[in-house]
């Protein structure tokens, strides 16, 4: 591949895209030059990974003000860790991505970050027809059905059913947040001390994040002005 020393507009690029470029070029990376000349030299040296839903009202870095080299991102329909299965001939992104952040980069923390209103979920306790033959999102979501299962069913009451998506999504984190112990290279830093596993929750219309108490699994709400002076 060739890059063209011309100046030109990339053909039927999205103009949202082009203009959200060229405020980064003139405000962000302007500002911030210096940090992303010694990212490019040295390598990234995030402390945090975040394994998020690839919704795009859901980014973890605008949630959690987080600048270039800060958080090392998964993003992934409904935020789903999967078993770790070494002898699986399958292709496994979100697993790759754990171990790379584990192994390679030694990230001092692990967070799945669920959120409400979570398609993903909906899929789940509202089973549809697939959206193509190959019904990746069926297959993908199916690891967290029985999450559904052992809940009532709402019946036709709105109310009931968006409290049911509600605690599935939570019930994802925890499932997600299992999952990761389920690889070698997690457990074993968990046991030593040296990762620690973190569960949150993201209100979009609010606002709102909850984090999950690991001694009780409670989620509890985080309250910015309680943050001030630390």
């Amino acid at each position: 591949m060739q890059l063209s020393p011309k100046k030109t507009k990339p053909m039927n690029f999205p103009d949202r895209l082009l203009r959200g470029y060229q405020s980064f070029m003139q405000g962000r990376f302007a500002a911030k030059r210096d940090r992303y000349e010694k990212l490019a030299e040295a390598g990234q040296k995030p402390e945090v990974m975040v394994i998020s839903c690839c919704d795009s009202r859901v980014s973890p870095e605008a949630i959690f003000d987080a600048g270039p080299g800060e958080l090392f991102v998964v993003r992934n329909v409904a935020n789903l860790v999967p078993p770790c299965e070494e002898d699986s001939i399958s292709l496994h992104g979100t697993s790759a991505a754990i171990e790379f952040a584990v192994q390679a980069l030694r990230v001092k923390h692990i967070v799945v970050l669920g959120h409400a209103h979570c398609g993903g979920v909906r899929a789940v306790v509202e089973p549809g027809q697939p959206l193509s033959p190959g019904n990746f999102i069926g297959k993908w979501t199916a690891q967290i059905a029985y999450l559904a299962e052992q809940m009532p069913k709402p019946g036709s009451d709105p109310v009931a059913l968006a409290a049911r998506i509600r605690e599935v999504e939570l019930a994802v984190v925890e499932h997600s947040l299992k999952m990761l112990m389920t690889f070698a290279c997690v457990s074993e830093l968990v046991k030593r001390g040296k990762l620690q596993l973190h569960g949150a929750y993201f209100g979009i219309a609010m606002g709102r994040l909850l984090i999950r108490n690991p001694d009780t699994g409670a989620f509890e709400p985080c309250e910015p002005q309680l943050l001030q002076g630390n």
